[in-house]
């Protein structure tokens, strides 16, 4: 896929990056420093960071950013231990899940007379700012947008003769008709590894049965169990690979680019990694994420850049503002594939000129906040995901995982 951009924006945006990493470390002798935490994985996730980091050294030639990638996995433990040994960076990507959390610890900053007091908050509507909010203070910058759609594959359903599903009904009447284990090809690529939990709670929604409802914590659990039968039910049957319980973020994604997957379930943060491997409009498609019996549950989750130092408060809030600015945002999008959160900018020419990118305007919408409240990232990696993988392996039945699921959120 081909993004048209400026040529400043492109220059600024590819190899440009990659140049400027390599000058050498004592041109910046005489700059102030800061530090970054991140949990970016992927190499396409890290050339899209170094098209920023360049973007900003020309235009703050007198700071300098050092960045540090922190394991997803680890992320709050490295926080929690910096907070308690005073050794907090000063500045760090923040997931709205991790907010309540983080902000109960004192491990963010208060950022909001800063936003308030500056001009690009008006290219940001009220619900970019919900996920970075805590008792009504903002502390961080929305940097790029995670908007969830389905991946097919296009040439599969068209030998097939069939349309993408709109639907959880119609989704598994297709998986079963382009499965063929016999040619290792199966109709879904269900996360049921590490990162799987997001999914879980995005089905149980689809089924009635939401995490938070009315300002409780808590589950429906006749919704819950009926949720977990119907998304195990796809190993089950058959139309997903074996490898399914233990399959996270590369494995889903090589399943589908190699065409041993026919669905998948992601964001338009994994387009320029599957179209390295298949023509869009081709050989693969995108669309809306289907619905299930109660809900369609399609994610707006945005990332953020927060505070959590104030030694170099200036210098750092120049860099989290940054992240905003066209000219970072179209550089990273033109890398990463990711969408700018900013709402000016998904109207720019490179999204609303490729019709690939057309499920995840129409998502913009409609689709809804991941849900958040303090316990809840531990929850959802040490308890549902867990539970629902005994349910795949047949270890335990889908209203014994949602028993332990309300356990634990009662624990929360």
């Amino acid at each position: 896929m081909t993004i048209k951009l400026d040529r400043r924006a492109l220059l600024k945006g590819t190899g440009a990056a990659f140049a400027a990493s390599a000058m050498p470390r004592m041109a910046f002798a005489q700059q102030a420093g800061i530090n970054y935490w991140h949990h970016f994985t992927s190499q396409v996730e890290f050339a899209g960071l170094e098209a920023v980091l360049t973007a900003f050294a020309e235009a703050h030639p007198d700071i300098e950013v050092t960045q540090e990638n922190i394991p997803n996995p680890e992320f709050m433990t490295k926080v929690t231990a910096a907070v308690v040994a005073d050794s907090k960076p000063d500045t760090s990507q923040v997931t709205a899940e991790r907010v309540a959390d983080l902000t109960a610890m004192g491990a963010l900053v208060d950022l909001t007379d800063r936003i308030d007091g500056w001009e690009g908050k008006a290219d940001y509507p009220e619900d970019r700012w919900t996920g970075i909010t805590h008792d009504g203070k903002v502390y961080g910058v929305p940097s790029f947008a995670f908007v969830d759609w389905m991946y097919y594959r296009k040439d599969w359903f068209d030998e097939a003769g069939i349309a993408p599903p709109s639907t959880y009904v119609e989704m598994l009447e297709a998986a079963k008709k382009i499965t063929d284990p016999s040619q290792n090809r199966y109709g879904f690529g269900l996360r049921g590894g590490p990162g799987g939990q997001k999914y879980i709670i995005d089905v149980m929604e689809a089924f009635g049965a939401p995490l938070v409802k009315d300002s409780e914590i808590g589950l429906d659990k006749a919704p819950a169990v009926e949720a977990l039968e119907w998304y195990a039910g796809l190993f089950k049957e058959g139309v997903v690979p074996p490898s399914a319980p233990n399959d996270g973020f590369r494995q889903i994604i090589e399943g589908f680019s190699t065409g041993q997957t026919g669905m998948l379930w992601h964001h338009t943060g994994s387009i320029n990694d599957i179209s390295a491997m298949l023509t869009p409009g081709e050989q693969f498609g995108t669309a809306l994420m289907p619905a299930g019996p109660s809900a369609r549950i399609a994610r707006l989750a945005y990332a953020y850049n927060g505070m959590l130092n104030e030694r170099n408060a200036d210098a750092s809030w120049e860099w989290i503002k940054f992240w905003a600015q066209p000219e970072a945002a179209l550089a990273f999008l033109e890398v990463t594939g990711y969408f700018p959160a900013s709402l000016a900018l998904t109207k720019n020419d490179a999204i609303t000129g490729n019709p690939i990118y057309a499920p995840a305007g129409e998502t913009l919408g409609f689709g809804q906040m991941p849900p958040s409240f303090p316990g809840l990232a531990g929850w959802s990696e040490s308890v549902a995901l867990p539970a629902f993988q005994q349910v795949l392996i047949g270890t335990a039945t889908a209203e014994q995982a949602v028993d332990e699921m309300i356990r634990g959120l009662d624990d929360v």
